[in-house]
C-alpha cells in the first residue's frame, strides 16, 4: 500500500497542515480567545491535522484497519473535558481538515481559508458595531476562558451604573448587610481601568476589587 504514495505531495501536505494548524492558533489569539495561547494548544493544532491525515491514509482502503482504527479511537479518546463548545468545534475542524487533505488539498485549502475567514470575520463585524453602533455580537461570559479581566464592586445602595452595564454577569442583594455585590467583566486592561477610574467619584462604593 504504501509504495503507491506520493511522497513528495505527501510531504506538502504535511506542511501545509502545520501550517494550517499554527495559523489557525494565531487566529484564535488575536480574537481575543486566551485558552488557545498555551503549549498544550499549540502541540494540539500543529500535531492533530498531521495524524488525521496519516489515520486517513492508512485505512482508506483497509475495511479490517477502518473497524480497528474505530474500536481504538473509541477506548483512546479525550479525557480531558472539553471547556467549550468552540473548543470542540476547533477540534473537530482540524481533524477535518487533516482526513480532507488526504483526500483533495485543493479543498483542504478552500476549508482552511473559510474557517480563518469566518473567525476573523466574526471580530471585525463584532468591533465594527461596536465603533459605529454601540452594538456587539456576543455578550461577555466569565466561562468562556477568553476574559480575564474583571471587577467585584460592593456598593451600599443599588447603582444603575453597575447594573445596567453590558459587562455585567452576575449580582447580589445581601438584605441582611445593606449590600450590593456587581462582577463586571473587560475585554481589555484599558477598559477595566477606564471604568474604574470613572467609579472613583461616586459615592456608595464600599469598595473595588
Amino acid at each position: 500500500m504504501f509504495e503507491f504514495i506520493d511522497y513528495n505531495r505527501y510531504i506538502y501536505k504535511c506542511l501545509f497542515l502545520i501550517f494550517a494548524g499554527f495559523t489557525l492558533r494565531y487566529v484564535l489569539i488575536i480574537c481575543g480567545q486566551r485558552w488557545a495561547n498555551t503549549y498544550h494548544h499549540l502541540g494540539s493544532y500543529l500535531l492533530l491535522p498531521i495524524i488525521s491525515l496519516v489515520i486517513s491514509t492508512i485505512i482508506k482502503d483497509d475495511i479490517a484497519l477502518s473497524l480497528g482504527m474505530i474500536g481504538a479511537l473509541s477506548i483512546v479518546r479525550f479525557r480531558n473535558p472539553v471547556k467549550s463548545p468552540f473548543e470542540l468545534v476547533m477540534f473537530f475542524a482540524l481533524v477535518t481538515l487533516g482526513v480532507t487533505a488526504g483526500v483533495s488539498i485543493g479543498l483542504c485549502q478552500n476549508l482552511f481559508f473559510m474557517i480563518v475567514f469566518v473567525l476573523l470575520g466574526i471580530k471585525i463585524l463584532d468591533t465594527f458595531l461596536k465603533k459605529f453602533f454601540n452594538l456587539s455580537l456576543f455578550q461577555y461570559s466569565f466561562g468562556d476562558g477568553n476574559i480575564s479581566y474583571s471587577l467585584e464592586i460592593e456598593a451600599s445602595k443599588d447603582l444603575k451604573i453597575l447594573s445596567d452595564h453590558k459587562g455585567l454577569i452576575s449580582s447580589y442583594n445581601d438584605k441582611k448587610n445593606f449590600t450590593y455585590n456587581y462582577r463586571l467583566v473587560f475585554k481589555n486592561r484599558n477598559e477595566l481601568i477606564k471604568f474604574k477610574n470613572e467609579l472613583t467619584n461616586i459615592e456608595n462604593i464600599n469598595n473595588i476589587r
